[in-house]
């Protein structure tokens, strides 16, 4: 029986390109997202043409009833869930300055970049202390994609930073709580990556790769993530609890 991924936000950019590395590796998927299924066709077709069973989930996961609807739907269509991949995220609406930002903004980031993942994270979690608790092969993961925003301070984003930050955290405390189940977390943190969130900014980044703002002078791909996620998933780190796997082409070593 092939394990199961739900990924959230994966009928799109990142999000997607983490979906198709997942269905490369024998995974069957939940794929949440916030279009109507109809609109998402032609990344779930992409994804069955992979090999793997598809249940699309549509939903807003800053909305705990359609969360418990998501997983409700799962454990309806699989019966099963081996990894959660928290993926879905916003940028703020209207980029501001942190003296101008207002509060309705940075509660609409953070409601969906970290709120979400950190209680779709309990739910899931305790799905698979269940599950695990009726099979003991059973295995299962969590992964969090938040961003190099985590560390690195954007003043004109600051709820997007805020909201990540908390992500790399919720990553630590869930690999803390869930060890004595052998549950592992990880944290996935991208950089400059080429989706339509990054789309109005191109010009800007364009020049900043010119420049030397990567050691690997390239945009980042969704399957650039896809990858590091689908390593993960599959098991490859097991010892590696609660760390993270940078994905952002050298951007964040320091550098004279």
């Amino acid at each position: 029986m092939k394990r199961v991924a739900l990924v959230t936000g994966g009928s799109r950019g990142i999000g997607l390109g983490i979906a198709k590395c997942l269905a490369k590796e024998g995974f069957d998927l939940a794929i949440n997202g916030m279009r109507a299924e109809r609109d998402t066709a032609d990344s779930l077709d992409e994804l069955r043409r992979l090999g793997a069973e598809v249940l699309y989930c549509q939903g807003d996961v800053s909305d705990q009833a359609q969360r418990n609807a998501i997983i409700e739907k799962i454990r309806s269509h699989f019966g099963r869930l081996h990894v959660l991949v928290n993926n879905a995220g916003v940028a703020p609406k209207e980029r501001k300055d942190i003296l101008e930002a207002t509060e309705e903004s940075f509660e609409y980031v953070l409601k969906t970049n970290l709120n979400s993942a950190y209680f779709l994270s309990q739910l899931a979690a305790n799905w698979m202390i269940a599950q695990q608790a009726e099979d003991s092969d059973f295995r299962g993961c969590l992964i969090n994609v938040s961003s190099i925003s985590a560390t690195i301070a954007s003043v004109n984003r600051g709820e997007y930073c805020i909201a990540k930050a908390g992500m790399s955290m919720a990553t630590q405390l869930f690999a803390v709580r869930l060890g004595e189940f052998n549950i592992p977390v990880y944290e996935v943190r991208p950089g400059i990556i080429a989706t339509d969130m990054t789309s109005g900014v191109k010009e800007k980044y364009d020049k900043l790769l010119a420049g030397g703002l990567c050691v690997q002078a390239r945009w980042g791909m969704p399957e650039d993530v896809g990858l590091a996620v689908a390593s993960l998933a599959v098991g490859n780190f097991p010892y590696s609890t609660g760390q993270v796997v940078m994905v952002d082409g050298g951007l964040s070593i320091p550098r004279l």
